[in-house]
């Protein structure tokens, strides 16, 4: 699985972020020019991710990858994640790159698959889906290791959906602005979907009222959403509904029971690492 794409350049910023100048041990042992391998193992059952990128990584240092799990595979403890062949001066300079990349996104990539199958045991019809919160930088590998898994996109950025939240409706002046805004320029964005956050069933009326194409309910439990779910569908059967806030691994099977068409989230993007061990050895 390679659809997200990395440029050489993002390549290269992770490798001289670690080793801008040289690798200063090596270079002291003298042990730079000898031929090397190094495998990448996984301690614990996962998804692998972002394999591709470390094979670039050994690449761009100066070595080359002899095998690899493809990122989506289901790996088993022990598992070789992938493996490769150089000379020790780009073995080591891709080494801990490498290593942080996998435990990152081997990581995301195990978390999103337990909350996907969770989903998946009550209502296979409910999307996962992931947002754009987490640190700076990584959308790429987030994005990647979720997809990994069977997560989908909620929000890229706020480039490319509408997404009205409290904070707007204020500016503009409450509600009432909001759907004479909305009356005026959703013609022009006819081909995006206007998703507006409620906190309740009223402001999810209001919502709707104001020319929603989606609801997303904001950190509403389990049992309010099960309780407004029937009337708001009765009232606008064609409508879609999201839950947000608060959704984790231990409370997502509460949350796939409520009735609602997708699960937005970005708890997996804070998942625990994965156990990676790396070995590195001469080639006799």
């Amino acid at each position: 699985m390679n659809s997200v794409f990395f440029d050489h350049a993002a390549i290269d910023r992770w490798i001289n972020e670690d080793a801008p100048f040289l690798d200063l041990t090596s270079h002291m042992l003298g042990i730079g020019a000898a031929d090397a391998y190094i495998e990448f193992t996984i301690r614990h059952e996962g998804v692998a991710a972002c394999t591709e990128e470390v094979s670039r990584i050994l690449t761009h240092c100066g070595a080359q990858t002899i095998e690899s799990k493809a990122s989506g595979t289901h790996v088993q403890a022990g598992d070789v994640l992938l493996r490769g062949h150089g000379p020790a001066h780009a073995v080591l300079r891709a080494w801990k790159v490498g290593q942080n990349l996998l435990e990152y996104s081997c990581g995301v990539a195990r978390q999103a698959a337990r909350m996907y199958q969770k989903i998946q045991q009550h209502d296979p019809s409910i999307a996962l889906l992931t947002t754009r919160k987490h640190a700076p930088g990584l959308r790429a590998l987030a994005l990647k290791s979720t997809l990994c898994a069977g997560a989908l996109p909620h929000r890229l950025g706020l480039s490319e959906t509408v997404l009205v939240f409290p904070q707007h409706i204020a500016l503009l002046g409450g509600w009432e602005a909001l759907k004479k805004q909305l009356i005026t320029q959703k013609a022009g964005f006819a081909e995006k979907k206007v998703v507006i956050e409620a906190h309740n069933q009223e402001e999810a009326l209001l919502a709707i009222e104001a020319g929603a194409d989606v609801v997303q309910f904001d950190k509403a439990t389990p049992a309010e959403l099960q309780a407004w779910l029937p009337a708001l569908r009765q009232q606008w059967p064609q409508g879609v509904f999201l839950a947000a806030g608060g959704i984790k691994l231990d409370n997502i099977e509460d949350y796939a029971q409520t009735g609602v068409d997708a699960l937005v989230t970005s708890a997996l993007h804070y998942a625990p690492p994965a156990d990676i061990g790396v070995h590195i050895y001469p080639d006799a």
